[in-house]
C-alpha cells in the first residue's frame, strides 16, 4: 500500500517532488552516456588495448548494466523500497565514476615523467573496479526511479502523471545528447602535470561530478517524497511458481498420471489459476524474445565497432572537426526526429493503405533495417581499407632508398650480390621508394653514400593525426620540435622517431648547437597522413631554410569522410524506433496487469544476452578483415529476422484484462475441488483488483509504462 505523502506541495499540479527526479535523471543519464561514449577510445589509446579486446570489455560492461536492474527491482521491491535502494546504490555509481576518473589520471604513475603511465597494471585495476561499480549502480537504479516518479501523483492527477513520463523521457534524451556531445570535447584537450595528454580525467570527471550532483538533488527532496513500503517482488513470484511447475512435472513422469494442458499447469497444487494463467501469458511473450537480443548485438556496437571505425575517417566538417565519439551524437538527434515522424506520418500512412502493420511485423522491419545498417558499414570499411598502403607481410621485409642528391640514380637490390627474383631496377627521381621483397636487409646502388636501417609505420594514424619523422642529411646533429611534439636530438645522417603532429599548418622549430642556429618552417598536412621531411645536405640555417627541406609523403591523408558514416547511423536509428519502442508497446499490451515488470526484465535480459554475443562472436570469428565482420553480423541478424517473423506468424495477440476477468469472476460451483479450499484467497485477489487498480496502475505504469516511453534510450 502506498505510504503518506510527507508534503502536499504543488507547482502548477504537479507535486513538487519529481521536479528533484528529474533533475536527478538528467543528471544521471548524462553521467552514464558521457561515460560510455569515449570509454572504448579510453581502452584503446590510454591503456593501449587492441581493437578486439577494448570491444570485448566494452560489450562486457554494458552487458552488466542491463543484467543487473534485475537485481535493483528485487532488492527495492522485497527488502529497501524504492527510495533507499536510489540512495544507497547512486552511493555505489558516484563511487564508481570517481574511481574511473582517478584511474585515467596518467601522471599518478609517471614516474620518469614522459606521458606513459609506468604502472599500467594500477589503471587497469582502477578501471575494473569503477566499471563494476558502475554497473551495478546505474542497473540497479534503473527500475525504480521512473517508477519512484510515478508513485509521487496521487490518484486524481492522472494526467500530470501521464506528462511527467513524457518530461522524464525528455530527460533522458537531453542528458545523452548533451553528455555524447561534451565529452568527446573534454577527452580531445590535453591535460597532465609532467606531459600533457589527451584529458580523460576531464571526460570521466565530469560525468563523476554530474553523479554527485544527481545524488545530492536526490536526497535534498527526501521529505516531499511519497514513499511506498516494500511488498513483494513479483519476479522472484513467478519464478517460484515456474519451478514449482518444473520440480512436480518432474516428479510425475509416469503414465499412471495424467498429462495436463500445459506444463504450467503441474503448478495447480501450490498457486491458485489465476496466477497459473498470468504465468502463461508472460512465458508466451517471453518466448517470442529469444531471438531479440541479436538485435542488440548489432545496435550497442555503435559504441564499440563503429567509434572505433570512426577513428580512421576525416572528421573535418569545414567550420569544425567531429570527434571520433561525438558521432554517436546521431543517434538521439535523429530518435528525436524519427519518432514523432513515425507516429505522426509513417504509421498513418501504412494504416490508409489498409496494410496490416502489426506490431510483431514492425519489429522484423526494425531488425531488418539493422542488418542493412551493417552492410552500411561494411562498405564504409571496403572504402577505408581501399585507401590503406599495403603493408609487408610477417615474411617479407621493407627496405627504402631514400634520393638525397639532385640527379637520377639507378638502385639494383640483392642479396649477398646475388640478384633478387624477379631482378629489378628501378629508377629513382623522387626522394623515396619503397620495395617489399622476401629479404632481411637490402641496400646497394650506386652513388648510395650510406645505408639506414630504421622501422616504417605499419598501421594508419588515427583521430586525425599525422605520423612525422626526420631524416637529418646535415652535418651535424639538430634538434626539432613542434609545439608540444618533441622530435628530439636528430643524429646526422639518421631518423628520427616519429611524432604525432595534428591537420592543418604546422609549424616546425629546427636548432642546431651553435648560436644563432635556427630554421623555422611550415606544412600543411591532412587527415591521418604519414610523411618523411627530409633535411639535405645543403640545408642552411635562417629564412631560406623552408626550400631546403623536402617533404616525402609515405601515406596519403584519409580521403574516407566520417559523414559517410550517417547512413549507417540513420538505418540503425530508423530499427531502433520500429523496434524498441514497438517492442516495449507490445509487450505492455500482452503483459498482465500485475507483470508488466517482469516482462520489462525479460526485456533488459536481452540487451544483455545481445552484449554478450558479441563477446563471443568477437572472440570465435577469426576474420582478417573487419568489413567482413560487419557482413557476418548483419548476415546472423536476417537469418534471426527471418526465424522471428515466422514465429510471430504463428503468434496469437492475447487481451490479459479479459483472460483475468476470466477468473477473477468465476463462480464456487465452477472450481475445482482442489481450489475450494483457495476459494476465499481468490476472493481477496478479485477484491484486490478492484480496490488496488489505481495503486497497480501507479506501480506497474511506474515500472513499465515509463519504460515504454524512455526504454528507447535506456
Amino acid at each position: 500500500m502506498a505510504g503518506e505523502s510527507q508534503s502536499g506541495a504543488t507547482i502548477l499540479g504537479y507535486p513538487i517532488s519529481i521536479f528533484f527526479i528529474v533533475v536527478n535523471e538528467f543528471c544521471e543519464r548524462f553521467s552514464y552516456y558521457g561515460m560510455r561514449a569515449v570509454l572504448v577510445l579510453y581502452f584503446k589509446y590510454f591503456l593501449q588495448w587492441d581493437d578486439d579486446f577494448a570491444t570485448t570489455i566494452y560489450h562486457t560492461f554494458v552487458a552488466l548494466c542491463y543484467l543487473t536492474p534485475i537485481l535493483g527491482a528485487i532488492v527495492a521491491d522485497s527488502w529497501l523500497g524504492k527510495f533507499k535502494t536510489i540512495v544507497y546504490l547512486s552511493l555505489v555509481y558516484t563511487l564508481g565514476q570517481i574511481i574511473m576518473a582517478i584511474s585515467a589520471i596518467h601522471d599518478i604513475t609517471d614516474h620518469n615523467k614522459d606521458g606513459t603511465p609506468d604502472d599500467m597494471t594500477l589503471h587497469i585495476a582502477l578501471s575494473m573496479v569503477g566499471l563494476l561499480l558502475i554497473a551495478l549502480g546505474t542497473g540497479g537504479i534503473k527500475p525504480c526511479v521512473a517508477a519512484f516518479g510515478g508513485d509521487q501523483f496521487e490518484d486524481h492527477q492522472e494526467k500530470q502523471r501521464s506528462t511527467f513520463f513524457s518530461i522524464f523521457y525528455l530527460s533522458i534524451n537531453a542528458g545523452s545528447l548533451l553528455s555524447t556531445i561534451i565529452t568527446p570535447i573534454l577527452r580531445a584537450q590535453e591535460c597532465g602535470i609532467h606531459k600533457k595528454m589527451q584529458c580523460y580525467p576531464l571526460a570521466f570527471g565530469v560525468p563523476a561530478a554530474l553523479m554527485v550532483v544527481a545524488l545530492i538533488v536526490f536526497i535534498v527532496g527526501s521529505g516531499m517524497y511519497n514513499k511506498t513500503a516494500p511488498q513483494g517482488n513479483i519476479i522472484v513470484k513467478v519464478c517460484r511458481c515456474i519451478g514449482f511447475a518444473i520440480k512436480n512435472r518432474s516428479r510425475h513422469r509416469s503414465s499412471q498420471h495424467p498429462k495436463r494442458e500445459h506444463w504450467m499447469d503441474w503448478a495447480d497444487e501450490k498457486y491458485d489459476k489465476l496466477l497459473i494463467a498470468q504465468v502463461k501469458m508472460v512465458l508466451k511473450v517471453l518466448f517470442l524474445y529469444i531471438p531479440l537480443p541479436m538485435f542488440w548485438a548489432l545496435f550497442d556496437q555503435q559504441g564499440s565497432r563503429w567509434t572505433l571505425q570512426a577513428t580512421t575517417l576525416n572528421g573535418n566538417f569545414g567550420f569544425m572537426t567531429i570527434q571520433p565519439d561525438q558521432m554517436q551524437t546521431v543517434n538521439p538527434i535523429l530518435i528525436l526526429v524519427l519518432v514523432p515522424i513515425m507516429d505522426s506520418v509513417i504509421y498513418p500512412l501504412i494504416a490508409k493503405c489498409k496494410l496490416n502493420f502489426s506490431p510483431l511485423k514492425r519489429m522484423t522491419v526494425g531488425m531488418f533495417l539493422a542488418a542493412l545498417a551493417f552492410i552500411a558499414a561494411a562498405l564504409v570499411q571496403i572504402q577505408i581499407d581501399g585507401t590503406l598502403p599495403t603493408f609487408p607481410s610477417s615474411s617479407e621485409s621493407q627496405a627504402k632508398f631514400i634520393n638525397m642528391v639532385d640527379r637520377k640514380l639507378d638502385i639494383k637490390a640483392g642479396i649477398n650480390d646475388v640478384p633478387l627474383e624477379p631482378y629489378m631496377t628501378l629508377s629513382i627521381q623522387s626522394y623515396s621508394v619503397t620495395v617489399h621483397q622476401g629479404v632481411e636487409d637490402v641496400c646497394g646502388g650506386s652513388n648510395v653514400s650510406f645505408c639506414l636501417q630504421f622501422e616504417d609505420i605499419v598501421s594508419k594514424p588515427e583521430q586525425g593525426a599525422n605520423a612525422i619523422r626526420f631524416l637529418n642529411g646535415f652535418n651535424a646533429d639538430l634538434n626539432i620540435t613542434s609545439g608540444e611534439v618533441l622530435f628530439g636530438v636528430t643524429v646526422k645522417n639518421n631518423m628520427s622517431a616519429y611524432g604525432d603532429v595534428p591537420q592543418g599548418n604546422a609549424k616546425f622549430s629546427i636548432k642546431g648547437a651553435g648560436p644563432g642556429q635556427e630554421c623555422f618552417f611550415e606544412q600543411q598536412f591532412g587527415f591521418g597522413s604519414s610523411y618523411t621531411m627530409i633535411i639535405k645536405p645543403n640545408f642552411t640555417f635562417g629564412a631560406d631554410c623552408q626550400n631546403s627541406i623536402q617533404p616525402v609523403m609515405d601515406m596519403s591523408p584519409n580521403t574516407v569522410h566520417m559523414a559517410w558514416q550517417i547512413p549507417q547511423y540513420f538505418l540503425m536509428t530508423a530499427g531502433e524506433v520500429v523496434f524498441s519502442v514497438t517492442g516495449l508497446e507490445f509487450s505492455y499490451s500482452q503483459a498482465p496487469s500485475n507483470m508488466k515488470s517482469v516482462l520489462q526484465a525479460g526485456w533488459l535480459l536481452t540487451v544483455a544476452v545481445g552484449n554478450i554475443i558479441v563477446l563471443i562472436i568477437s572472440e570465435a570469428a577469426t576474420l582478417d578483415d573487419q568489413w567482413a565482420e560487419y557482413i557476418l553480423f548483419a548476415s546472423l541478424l536476417v537469418l534471426v529476422c527471418i526465424i522471428f517473423a515466422v514465429m510471430a506468424y504463428f503468434y496469437t495477440y492475447m487481451d490479459p484484462a479479459k483472460i483475468e476477468a476470466q477468473f477473477a469472476e468465476r463462480k464456487p460451483e465452477e472450481l475445482e475441488p482442489d481450489e475450494k479450499d483457495r476459494k476465499k484467497s481468490l476472493e481477496m485477489t478479485k477484491k484486490d483488483a478492484v480496490e488496488n487498480h489505481k495503486e497497480d496502475r501507479r506501480s506497474s505504469r511506474g515500472s513499465s509504462s515509463d519504460e515504454e516511453e524512455v526504454q528507447t534510450k535506456i
